[in-house]
């Protein structure tokens, strides 16, 4: 059975995407920490990250690093963190999240019920951010 992840990339549920490549995608987690709450999967179903490739790994955490960039452009948090937790999903994916002090990396503080307004404004500051940093490519 596929998983929630794969579901989202085949299209079979809606995702706030900022990122497509053929190897990874992004896109806004349903259950944000701040806002812009980011998660970079590979479209190959991998349970752990450890298991990935090495390059599908690296592909990974380059799509992370600039992400990270968008974030930082449209939100300019004092950091930009990442997490690898794995618990959730059974499918690899690197939270990426605008960062205001170490409580912000708490899944406690994951907003169930998020405004779907403040969402849509979100997406598109982080992809109106990674257009103007030069990945319009990978946008869409």
């Amino acid at each position: 059975m596929p998983s929630v992840f794969t579901r989202i990339i085949e299209g079979e549920l809606p995702g706030r995407f900022v990122w497509q490549d053929d190897d990874v995608v992004a896109f806004l987690s349903i259950n944000p920490i701040t806002t812009g709450h980011t998660l970079v999967v590979p479209r190959q179903e991998v349970d752990h990250w450890i298991d990935l490739d090495a390059d599908l790994w690296a592909r990974c955490s380059e799509v992370a690093l600039v992400v990270g960039q968008g974030i930082q452009k449209a939100f300019d948090p004092p950091r930009v963190g990442q997490m690898i937790a794995g618990f959730e999903v059974p499918h690899t994916h690197i939270h990426v999240l605008a960062v205001n002090d170490l409580g912000d990396l708490s899944f406690a503080k994951a907003a169930s019920d998020p405004d779907p307004a403040e969402m849509d404004d979100a997406l598109e500051r982080i992809r109106s951010a990674l257009w103007d940093l030069g990945h319009d490519e990978y946008v869409g």
